[in-house]
């Protein structure tokens, strides 16, 4: 309750802050008076909605709550990318900056933000993810022009690593691995598991891909199941993350499953069979029971399905802490310059940390959920000790 209400007077502070900067010196003085327009182009019924909506319902709370408070003034305007199409996502980015955005907000995965974020960087604008999961959110993906972009998920190399270093706590010794191939983020959590995992004793007995769509998930969880191991560890959301889970258990094999922020929730559990012995490590317990009052309150008003809500807050928090570092300004270039220097930034969603070299989140603290008989609850946390390479 006490971190819930320093990150509380902390929000208020920034918001505060920013009014107060904007308002004293210069010529700039105009522009910083005007209210902060964040565009943010989401994905309502596709793939991508489970993820985009929760943090963008969630992200509209915590801007009526820090705007009630005084101060300069956020605004967020909206546009549908209708499942990401492409087309309709760059023509959502033009109509946004039309609007007079001033940061621009993408879709939670670099392939289908890719179009958003190429029109405001572009323009110069800062190009904001609230869960894109890789480190491709940054110059490695977007050249020099990259260095507007930032993600404030996890980077799937924090993300494999920390779900390592639980397996290991839990004396799981030896491991399958199943790898989605749809996604770069799917990859890179389960490439980024095994090498820390090595690094830290464990075995890996097998692996094995599928891919979303593909239909061939089933054929990979037989092979699988071939091989005796304690956990089985993938990445993976869709449609393939029931089956890859149902897969074993109709086998009647009952080791355990992790998997990453991508297989939070119970939403997607089958009933038969049910789901059980399944571990996800995430931002926020969406249970009830996360550390983090203000987490509970938010994950109940917005009644989440996942812990992946409370990163569009979290952005939200992000960028204004980079506002009030620059002064103000919302230039693109100058928020950047501010961001790649954030070591510890508190937020609603915990500490974030950038780089650089690395422009999406790492060092931030995991929720780690178990589902038995369909129903989750936390039963720890984790952090990643080392950000392995791959």
């Amino acid at each position: 309750m006490r971190g819930a209400r320093r990150w509380g007077a902390l929000a208020a502070g920034l918001a505060v802050a920013v009014a107060v900067v904007g308002t004293t010196g210069g010529s700039a003085a105009v522009e910083q008076r005007g209210p902060i327009v964040i565009g943010w182009a989401f994905d309502s019924k596709g793939n991508m909605a489970p993820f985009d909506g929760p943090a963008l319902a969630a992200a509209k709370i915590h801007v009526k709550n820090l705007n009630a408070k005084g101060g300069r003034q956020i605004r967020i305007e909206t546009c549908d990318t209708n499942n990401n199409n492409p087309a309709r996502a760059k023509s959502c980015a033009r109509t946004l900056l039309g609007r007079g955005a001033d940061i621009m907000f993408v879709t939670c995965d670099v392939d289908f933000a890719t179009p958003v974020v190429q029109e405001a960087i572009n323009r110069g604008k800062l190009a904001i993810a609230p869960c894109i999961g890789t480190d491709q959110m940054g110059p490695k993906r977007f050249g020099r022009k990259g260095k507007l972009a930032f993600s404030f998920g996890n980077a799937a190399q924090d993300e494999g690593s920390a779900m390592a270093e639980y397996a290991i706590r839990r004396g799981w010794k030896t491991a399958g691995l199943g790898t989605n191939t749809l996604l770069v983020y799917f990859k890179n959590v389960v490439t980024a598991f095994e090498k820390r995992y090595e690094q830290l004793g464990g075995q890996v007995v097998a692996k094995e891909s599928y891919a979303t769509g593909a239909n061939n998930v089933q054929a990979a969880v037989s092979r699988l199941n071939q091989k005796r191991a304690a956990v089985y560890v993938t990445s993976t959301a869709f449609g393939e993350l029931p089956a890859f889970v149902s897969g074993f258990r109709s086998l009647g094999n009952q080791t355990p499953i992790l998997n990453s922020w991508a297989g939070d929730g119970t939403y997607w559990a089958t009933k038969n069979p049910q789901v059980t012995n399944y571990y996800a490590v995430t931002f926020a317990s969406v249970f009830g029971d996360d550390p983090s009052a203000a987490v509970r309150k938010l994950a109940k008003q917005v009644k989440a399905g996942t812990g992946g809500f409370v990163t569009g807050p979290a952005a939200i928090d992000g960028v204004l802490a980079a506002i009030k570092r620059a002064g103000g300004s919302t230039n693109g270039a100058a928020l950047a310059a501010q961001m790649e220097k954030f070591k510890g930034v508190p937020t609603i969603s915990g500490r974030v940390s950038f780089s650089k070299q690395l422009h999406t989140v790492f060092g931030r603290q995991y929720r780690v959920i178990e589902v038995q008989s369909n129903k989750g609850k936390r039963v720890g946390v984790v952090t990643a000790r080392v950000v392995p390479k791959i």
